[in-house]
């Protein structure tokens, strides 16, 4: 018989906990019918009150073949969990001596996703621990308690068992408590009915654990204290460091393994397998993900970012314009222009009896040659144009002696280029190549994406400019094929921090940068089995680490020199001589400048030649 009915005072009302049992010990001997009943959520129109119900099913066992029995009670336990989907709490009881029946229950409820918590289960039989071994994960895995019936002389009494998580399939259960009509319900221990085993576990168990190698967390092998002689695999970085705290806190041991191939997609099928217990990680949370695995309480919310090796320094051959800004050269040619024209317009107004063009023009261009450090007349000379020139001299003077000490200055100054800055830079050059971690959800966003620049992207793996790597040989693509120049990694911007922050430390140099540009915002969190109930116990733990920042600290100082590659310098100084290489974008200017004044020689020869002599042309 299952039996499903809300009961929201069984660990805290003894009396209510006796008539309660005495309702089961009077179904103890109807196994054909089954009575689901819950409570609802009160609606705000009816006050405190909670709606209850009960439906009443039949599971036919007798002279019925089992295929029909299995599918009858796969029907009735999808009834079940839509009642439990609707209900504020519910209790399952399961009466039957039938050993089969309670296994084909187990095992469709586990399926069917009926128990969870916080739906408690109540198993009520007769029959004896050695033929209940297939309902040990069931009653060890969720809410739920095992009820022995006994009947001697006519007087009915009943213990109830509690199966401890994690424990060895042939473990004796841990009594609780005992009932009889005349001593009523007793309890044998201090935990009360349905307790909540996994916030802390009443015995040690030893979990198992998966882990892998990343930027801030490494293995290494240590004496095991439980097997003298042995090695054990430890991990060290902020994730473990979180796990070793959920140990003490929750009062078991675990055992690290790692994934055959090394990587976080392993690490996932190993949780889904039942190979493990929990996986390290940070995985990020998504929601195909969440269909298969339980995530824990995020640990941090980071961005994807693209990391490439830093050029080697460069000299700017331009770098004889950076002493003035664009401005200032606007402003001075515009400034130059005003002086000549308004010496040109002075002159006219006050010598009008000895004003000729070309005098004048040539007086104008007293201020060029000033500008150019050339010499100039003052013969012949008006007092306003001596005015005039003496203040433009004194202003060319400050201009021209800041500009020539700045020039030298700059010409010690070598660029360090950062051409990639977003994925639109890596997609248009052709020479780069991109790094993918194997099995990361980022791979699977550029493969699926069907418009924009992820779509972009994703068809460069068609055109093999992208290669994948585990997380484990990710170190070496850095330190070869990133430095290089020639390949960009797109990772966790965590990751990318602490293998920069190594690198550092093992060279004393910031070799590589990180984009500006950020992508894939996600949630990364540890991972349990699905429907696991020390996930919840877990989360709310990891919840009060991060709210007092103790993941974030540890990420951030999990290593030495973390903050010294942070922000580096795109321009260095250098002592050298200086060279071709320095200079040629001003030989440039010179050499332009003598071709337009040869152009301009050659125009006033072949003007002059048509002004003397027309019929020769």
């Amino acid at each position: 018989m299952l039996d499903i009915k809300h009961n929201t005072s069984v660990r805290d009302d003894l009396k209510v906990q006796d008539e309660y049992m005495e309702s089961v010990i009077e179904l103890r001997n109807d196994t054909r019918n089954i009575l689901v009943g819950g409570s609802r959520r009160p609606h705000t129109n009816m006050g405190n009150e909670a709606l209850s119900g009960a439906a009443l099913f039949e599971v036919a066992v007798d002279g019925q073949d089992a295929n029909v029995t299995q599918a009858q009670l796969s029907r009735v336990i999808d009834e079940a969990r839509r009642l439990r989907q609707v209900s504020w709490c519910v209790t399952v009881v399961v009466v039957s001596d039938d050993p089969a029946f309670l296994a084909a229950f187990a095992e469709l409820s586990l399926k069917g996703r009926l128990l969870v918590w916080p739906t408690k289960l109540l198993i009520v039989t007769p029959v004896s621990h050695s033929k209940l071994q297939n309902l040990h994960k069931i009653l060890s895995m969720t809410n739920s308690m095992l009820l022995f019936l006994e009947s001697d002389s006519g007087t009915v009494s009943c213990t109830m068992y509690l199966h401890l998580p994690y424990n060895p399939r042939d473990t004796k259960p841990l009594r609780v408590s005992s009932w009889s009509s005349q001593q009523g319900l007793v309890l044998t221990t201090q935990l009360p009915l349905f307790p909540d085993k996994f916030t802390k576990f009443i015995h040690r168990p030893r979990l198992v654990v998966a882990g892998e190698v990343y930027p801030g967390q490494t293995a290494h092998e240590e004496d095991d204290p439980g097997a003298p002689g042995e090695q054990r695999l430890m991990f060290r970085g902020p994730t473990a460091s979180v796990l070793e705290c959920l140990s003490k806190s929750m009062n078991f041991t675990y055992r690290y393994v790692r994934a055959p191939d090394k990587t976080f997609g392993t690490m996932l099928k190993m949780v889904i397998s039942m190979e493990a217990h929990l996986a390290l990680g940070p995985f990020a949370v998504s929601a195909s993900r969440s269909q298969i695995v339980d995530f824990t309480w995020p640990l941090n919310i980071a961005n994807s970012i693209i990391v490439a090796g830093r050029g080697l320094p460069e000299v700017d051959p331009w770098g004889f314009l950076l002493p003035l800004a664009p401005m200032v050269w606007v402003i001075l040619l515009t400034a130059l222009l005003l002086v000549s024209t308004s010496a040109f317009l002075l002159f006219s107004f006050f010598c009008l009896k000895t004003f000729h063009g070309h005098t004048s023009l040539a007086n104008s261009f007293q201020f060029v040659r000033v500008l150019l450090q050339q010499d100039v007349s003052l013969l012949a000379m008006w007092w306003w144009q001596r005015v005039l020139l003496g203040v433009w001299m004194l202003m060319t003077l400050v201009l021209t002696r800041s500009y020539s000490g700045n020039l030298m200055s700059l010409l010690a100054v070598r660029h360090i280029p950062e051409p990639y800055q977003t994925l639109e830079d890596v997609v248009k050059d052709p020479s780069v190549t991109m790094i993918w971690k194997t099995k990361t959800i980022y791979v699977t966003h550029f493969r699926t994406s069907t418009s924009g620049i992820f779509r972009e992207v994703g068809a460069l793996e068609q055109k093999g400019r992208v290669i994948h790597r585990v997380a484990a040989d990710i170190r070496d693509a850095f330190d070869t094929l990133v430095r290089r120049g020639d390949h960009v990694l797109l990772d966790v911007e965590n990751s990318i921090f602490n293998r920069m922050t190594q690198d550092f430390s093992q060279t004393g140099r910031c070799d590589f940068y990180k984009t500006k540009a950020k992508y894939f915002r996600f949630m990364y969190a540890m991972v349990g089995q699905k429907d696991s109930l020390l996930i919840p116990a877990v989360s709310q733990r990891i919840m009060a680490l991060t709210e007092n920042g103790l993941y974030s600290y540890w990420s951030k100082f999990s290593g030495p020199n973390a903050t010294a590659c942070v922000s580096p310098p795109t321009k260095i100084t250098v002592k050298s001589s200086l060279s071709p290489s320095n200079l040629w974008g001003m030989f440039v200017v010179l050499v332009g400048g003598y071709a337009v004044g040869m152009l301009a020689f050659v125009l006033e020869i072949l003007h002059s030649l048509t002004l003397h002599s027309p019929n020769l042309i």
